[in-house]
């Protein structure tokens, strides 16, 4: 099986150097993996649109 000189060289640094992968993976969720930051309740109270009880669409050709 074919295996590129690249592919070759990553395999034997992270045999070489196992704690690349764990640097690598904190690394990407200090990126990556964030929580949303929360939204002001006043906003979402604002943006509510009271809706009626009973909605009645008629049809467009009639």
């Amino acid at each position: 099986m074919y295996e590129s000189e690249t592919t070759a060289f990553l395999r034997n640094l992270l045999k070489q150097h196992p704690e690349i992968v764990e640097k690598q993976k904190q690394h990407r969720a200090t990126w990556w993996v964030r929580k949303p930051a929360p939204a002001p309740e006043h906003d979402l109270e604002a943006a509510r649109v009271k809706r009626k009880s009973y909605e009645y669409y008629p049809f467009a050709g009639q």
